[in-house]
């Protein structure tokens, strides 16, 4: 009985379930609702009897460190790469603070340096045989390494440089002084002096520059006038000199 009095109830229209005065009931979801809940839209209405509507919204996180495995052993190093390209240099730095004063160094060796001087004098006087006559010299006051040859009159340069040379000598009364002060074959000062009745001191001086090898001695010159210089025994009128003032290494 119960069967076909449940079919006549399922039968019955929708409007003959009020008729009956059965109690209503909510309307149940059978099936579990979607989770987390469709949030509402911006013009949908919320109920406050809606349990769902107060509910929080919330989104699923993950712990990645709980995936994190262990760190592994370190791997063969690879190939260096190529270099770079050089920047550009860079601003220059503040400069540094003063550094210590440092430990004196070992004491060098002493320095070389060249010398070479000569001066010698004639005491007998001279009188031009011939047109040229080389001025020869009997005393030697400094000689150094025996440069100066009294024999022939003449300096043989061994150190190359710039040289002092001065010639010294005294005029004879009513003859002419005409002598050269020579570098090798080229006459590279004069010292002259006119006839007269009063015999004077005459000198020349010059700086030359001379070269290994080179010579330097005075030559009488004579023209159609005798040409003399004065000289006695017992004085020194007629002198020589010549000293290195720079060698050419200090040049």
């Amino acid at each position: 009985m119960v069967a076909p009095a449940l079919l006549l109830l399922l039968a019955l229209p929708a409007g003959a379930w009020r008729g009956l005065g059965l109690p209503r009931r909510p309307c149940v979801q059978c099936c579990r609702p979607a989770w987390p809940p469709a949030a509402p839209g911006p013009g949908a209405h919320v109920s406050d009897g809606d349990p769902w509507a107060r509910l929080p919204r919330l989104r699923p996180t993950i712990d990645i460190s709980i995936l994190k495995g262990e760190k592994g052993e370190a791997g063969v190093r690879g190939h260096s790469g190529r270099s770079g390209k050089e920047g550009p240099p860079g601003s220059r730095g503040l400069r540094g603070r003063k550094g210590q004063k440092g430990q004196a160094g070992l004491p060098g060796a002493q320095c070389s340096r060249a010398y070479a001087a000569f001066s010698v004098g004639r005491r007998e006087g001279l009188h031009s045989a011939d047109a040229l006559q080389a001025v020869t010299f009997d005393m030697e006051l400094v000689n150094l390494d025996g440069a100066f040859d009294l024999a022939s009159g003449r300096f043989l340069c061994t150190v190359p440089g710039v040289y002092f040379l001065s010639l010294n000598v005294h005029t004879w009364n009513y003859k002419e002084t005409y002598l050269h002060i020579m570098r090798n074959a080229h006459a590279a000062a004069v010292l002259y002096a006119q006839p007269s009745e009063r015999s004077v001191m005459q000198a020349q001086s010059l700086l030359l520059p001379l070269a290994a090898g080179d010579a330097v001695w005075v030559r009488m010159f004579q023209r159609d006038r005798d040409n003399a210089i004065f000289g006695e025994r017992g004085d020194l009128y007629i002198t020589f000199s010549g000293h290195l003032v720079k060698p050419d290494a200090e040049l």
